[in-house]
């Protein structure tokens, strides 16, 4: 059913408005107090439930941060069956983000080019919007909150910004993720080298206080820099590692490339990272402790890709671009998935 309003209605609309029609229809489903009905549909009839960050999630499955931009939806995705909603990226300032069209899709690789540029409403209102979700007594599942440097502030003022946003929403977060890995603000990138990123890692653990703090690193890194960032992460305490960011190459596209060269610049995201961001967590994975919670993201699509990013060591997994391949029943499939895969181990 999806698969057809997707062919005949969706794709043929502009991706970002897309994108809006189907987030409104989410926001509005505890609006109408669905979230109890739809949440019983979703939810595995099996145990899935991980113990992370000193949290409970429900399901290794959650959203990855891009889609619910401001904490509007937190409610509806859950009720969908994320375990959890990554929110942002949110910046220190408000900022309406890169000009459009600034979201594209590659139909034959299953793939999306997006060069949004943290647009976000800045830290303060996302405090204020968390809050009131934070107090109300309805089911919510874990939320994280994704920062990034505002694209006003220099690179060599970043720490003071990621600070600012870190000092408002690190107690209205279940846990928080330090972004220095998106393509789409200048100069952001380059706060992955150690140099720069040790202090900006260490000041924004110092604000997050008693609040889990994870980093979020590019795959286009090399082996030894997710290596070298990897020991960072643990030699500073921190308490998880995000892998991976969209990535800037475009190797490998089935889309013809006129119509790639035709989107331009942007982090690209979808089946084509399946690949790296599998060795990535291997990587990550072989040099840091068990305990440390790895958060693998990139190219997931089915149970089966769930499965497996859990088996090569991730804690917990998180998808985003399969969303708008696959309708708003995914989280569910990977759900009921995950719950058939486990049934049959057990049965053997």
């Amino acid at each position: 059913m999806y698969d057809l309003l997707f062919r005949h209605v969706l794709s043929k609309l502009d991706p970002e408005r897309a994108h809006h029609l189907a987030f409104d229809v989410i926001r509005a489903i505890p609006f109408f107090k669905l979230d109890g009905i739809v949440s019983r549909f979703t939810t595995s009839p099996v145990d899935l439930s991980v113990h992370t960050l000193g949290l409970h999630f429900p399901t290794p499955f959650g959203l990855a941060a891009g889609f619910d931009k401001d904490g509007k939806a937190i409610r509806g995705f859950g009720a969908l069956g994320f375990g959890h909603v990554e929110v942002g990226t949110i910046t220190a300032r408000p900022q309406p983000g890169n000009p459009r069209p600034r979201l594209f899709r590659l139909i034959p690789d299953r793939a999306v080019i997006n060069r949004m540029g943290f647009n976000n409403a800045g830290a303060a209102a996302a405090s204020l919007r968390l809050a009131r979700v934070r107090s109300l007594t309805h089911p919510r599942p874990v939320i994280g909150v994704n920062i990034g440097k505002s694209r006003v502030v220099e690179v060599d003022d970043a720490i003071d910004d990621y600070r600012q946003s870190a000092r408002a929403l690190a107690p209205m977060a279940d846990y928080l993720v330090v972004n220095v890995s998106s393509p789409n603000t200048p100069g952001l990138r380059g706060l992955q080298e150690l140099e720069k990123l040790s202090p900006l890692l260490s000041a924004v653990k110092a604000e997050a206080g008693a609040t889990p703090l994870l980093v979020k690193i590019a795959p286009d890194l090399t082996d030894d820099e997710v290596l070298a960032i990897s020991r960072l992460a643990v030699s500073l305490g921190l308490d998880g590692i995000i892998a991976t960011n969209t990535t800037i190459s475009r190797e490998g596209l089935k889309t013809d490339a006129a119509v790639v060269e035709a989107a331009g610049a942007g982090g690209l995201s979808g089946a084509p990272l399946v690949a790296r961001s599998l060795e990535v967590l291997k990587l990550i994975r072989s040099a840091v402790p068990a305990e440390l919670c790895v958060i693998s993201v990139g190219g997931v699509d089915t149970a089966y890709d769930v499965d497996q990013r859990l088996a090569a060591g991730a804690t917990l997994v998180q998808g985003y671009t399969a969303f708008l391949y696959r309708g708003p029943l995914w989280a569910r499939s990977i759900n009921i998935g995950l719950a058939r895969l486990r049934k049959t181990r057990q049965g053997e």
